[in-house]
């Protein structure tokens, strides 16, 4: 299995996860993760509310998200294959 990037399933649904070598540490979709937690229809909706809400609490939490380039899941990949933030 290639650890840096790859794709595990939970409840029979895709989540995309990178190893940092560096840091020894895994980073996931969000995205994916609100799918799997909510049964979401609108994840990336989802998980904007939810940010709003964090900061509006003054969530200390909301300062330490960032969004990282991910490959697409397959049958989201792009034409150029380009990495994009998700």
């Amino acid at each position: 299995m290639q650890k840096e990037n790859s794709i595990v399933l939970f409840n029979q649904k895709q989540v995309r996860r990178y190893w940092d070598e560096d840091r020894e540490f895994w980073y996931f979709s969000i995205i994916d993760v609100v799918v799997v937690l909510t049964d979401s229809s609108n994840p990336r909706r989802y998980w904007s509310d939810l940010k709003s809400r964090l900061k509006q609490e003054g969530s200390e939490v909301y300062d330490k998200i960032v969004q990282l380039k991910m490959k697409p899941k397959r049958e989201r990949v792009s034409s150029d294959r380009k990495m994009r933030q998700i």
